[in-house]
């Protein structure tokens, strides 16, 4: 029997330190000084590892401290939460390893991800983005948790989330799809169009682009309560924000097939996106590629090592027992579907919110180890890498994504 009441696991969550402040600001230095030091020692000991070497230059350190500026902003948006709110997600944590463990699902993690019907409600309309036509799509998501999921009633009352919004770069001719998964704190439309460059594989490689917005992004977090994001502290939030991203993206990649039937149809994801994308390429079958930017691969390890919990720390053991949930949700623990010819991966060696060793190795091992290119540059580098840039263009051709007749120039069409 589930339980409700969070003091059935009491816990004492150490006081916020006065001095907090101070190491925020002083800690992205110290840390990025830290880890050009060891740049330094791997490149000259000539340390053969699992990742590329780091070159130790100056703009090696500039992305390593851009990416700690970044964590701390994240941390502001993810602020630690009270004795209160770690109780509660303490118990939430064991009802459902409970749960899920009865359901199966922890060990068969491909059972916890369902199919989703078509949506019927869908609205399409014109919008313009910097003078250039495009459509704005909506629909009702229709996820709803598990009758008796931890976390399930809560996560329904997120009224704004129920329902799914993307932007749309379509031609008049049928032409094969890439969707767009987009990254932590993104879902706004000019940032994901520039991010991924969507006008370019619109234009450039006649592509019909779709950029859909996940749980608790963007449109979709409009009154939420305050500490309520996607990913958080939060485990349950993870995990049915993950099972929702899933959903929503095949009930998208469903609506697609029902437009243009017979169509290619890849994804591609970033950071974040590139987690959700890896698990729809392992549920979803006949899609021709995936593309994955600087994936995680387990978004409860990600979130537990940038906690910086100490060993008495019982938040820290909240987290330990929580890694079998982060397991069920991960990519790692599901078969990719796509063929190897279509799985791509791309990452950077000074990555310091995606670890290149810990998270982008495994997961490129684990899916058979596919064409992989690594840049010189920290978790947004790749916005400015040219070698990025002309690997993902050689991946959509490779996987044979742009093998369709059509002009790519043609006017997008506008409903």
């Amino acid at each position: 029997m589930a339980r409700n009441d969070a003091t059935d696991h009491p816990r004492t969550v150490p006081s916020v330190n006065p001095s907090g402040a101070l190491n925020a600001v002083v800690g992205p230095f110290a840390r990025t000084g830290r880890y050009y030091a060891d740049t330094w020692r791997h490149y000259l000991a000539q340390e053969s590892g699992d990742v590329p070497l780091a070159r130790p230059t100056l703009a090696i350190a500039a992305h390593a401290f851009r990416d700690e500026i970044a964590l701390l902003g994240l941390r502001a948006r993810r602020p630690i939460g009270d004795a209160h709110t770690y109780a509660r997600i303490d118990a939430e944590v064991h009802d459902a390893l409970r749960f899920y463990g009865d359901g199966g699902w922890l060990e068969h993690s491909e059972r916890f991800f369902t199919a989703p019907s078509p949506p019927a409600d869908v609205s399409v309309r014109t919008a313009y983005s910097a003078g250039r036509p495009l459509q704005r799509l909506s629909f009702t998501s229709g996820y709803t948790p598990r009758r008796g999921e931890p976390g399930g009633a809560r996560w329904l009352t997120y009224a704004a989330n129920t329902r799914e919004y993307a932007i749309v770069l379509r031609h008049r001719r049928p032409r094969p799809w890439l969707v767009c998964v987009h990254g932590t704190e993104m879902g706004r439309a000019r940032l994901d169009l520039a991010v991924f460059r969507a006008w370019h594989l619109h234009h450039d490689l006649g592509l019909n682009v779709i950029l859909p917005v996940l749980p608790l992004h963007g449109p979709r977090s409009r009154q939420l309560p305050k500490g309520v994001v996607f990913p958080s502290e939060d485990v349950m939030t993870n995990v049915h924000a993950t099972a929702q991203a899933v959903w929503d993206i095949r009930r998208l990649i469903a609506w697609i097939r029902a437009e243009q039937p017979g169509a290619p149809v890849g994804v591609y994801g970033l950071s974040l996106g590139g987690f959700v994308a890896a698990i729809v390429a392992s549920v979803e079958d006949d899609l021709r590629c995936a593309v994955l930017g600087v994936p995680v691969a387990d978004i409860v390890a990600v979130l537990g090592h940038h906690a910086g919990f100490h060993d008495d720390d019982p938040r820290g053991r909240t987290v330990a027992a929580a890694e079998p949930l982060g397991r069920m949700i991960s990519p790692l623990s599901l078969r990719p579907r796509v063929p190897l010819r279509g799985r791509f991966i791309y990452a950077g060696v000074a990555d310091q919110l995606v670890h290149p060793r810990d998270q982008v190795h495994r997961l490129w091992e684990h899916w058979g180890r596919p064409e992989i290119t690594w840049y010189q540059g920290g978790h947004t580098g790749f916005v400015e890498s040219r070698p990025v840039q002309h690997f993902v263009d050689a991946a959509l051709e490779q996987s044979g994504l742009l093998d369709s007749s059509g002009d790519p120039t043609e006017t997008t069409e506008c409903a």
